[in-house]
């Protein structure tokens, strides 16, 4: 297992538009997969982008599991792990849902601000063999694609969150903690 150092909010490189993965099959995009794979679950996040490992590739992947933060997570809320590379979100639905959102690059996840996401979305990607997907994914898998497709583009929550609810993440476990 391969941990990265998460990329922090500061370094050019969040804010910056990923460069799309051109040879999939190259060890250095398979390295950077296993590497977003295995750094993700390390920090207990349920998905993670390339910029955040400090590669400027648009590649992201996903696990929607138990961590420390999703204690006693429904089989329904389980998703795989899945890996996105040169993504594109084809639609999106109307209806909209507000709902907490954390990053690995700010503040470590220790800040949490609520933003209004579509809450369902239709996204086309490639997975790691090359092979092109389409998939359906709400709720939280919806919210988790839309977190990391904007790491991308060099947007993070904050820039989509209501600045008024901010909190840390003990306030935010005391808040949800079920």
């Amino acid at each position: 297992m391969i941990t990265k150092e998460i990329t922090q909010v500061g370094n050019p490189l969040i804010r910056a538009k990923a460069k799309k993965v051109t040879n999939l099959k190259s060890k250095k995009v398979q390295q950077i997969i296993a590497d977003l794979a295995d750094s993700m679950k390390h920090y207990n996040l349920v998905g993670m982008a390339a910029p955040q490992i400090g590669k400027s590739f648009r590649i992201f992947v996903s696990e929607i599991r138990e961590t420390k933060l999703r204690k006693d997570q429904s089989v329904k809320n389980v998703d795989q792990l899945r890996i996105y590379i040169n993504p594109q979100i084809i639609w999106r639905s109307k209806k909209q849902v507000i709902g907490y959102e954390g990053c690995g690059s700010v503040a470590f996840a220790n800040i949490f601000g609520s933003v209004k996401r579509p809450k369902s979305v239709i996204v086309k990607a490639q997975d790691k063999d090359g092979n092109i997907f389409k998939l359906k994914a709400d709720n939280l898998l919806a919210r988790v694609i839309q977190h990391e497709y904007d790491h991308l583009d060099g947007i993070v929550f904050t820039d989509k969150a209501d600045p008024k609810s901010f909190m840390s993440r003990n306030e935010h476990l005391k808040k949800f903690k079920k």
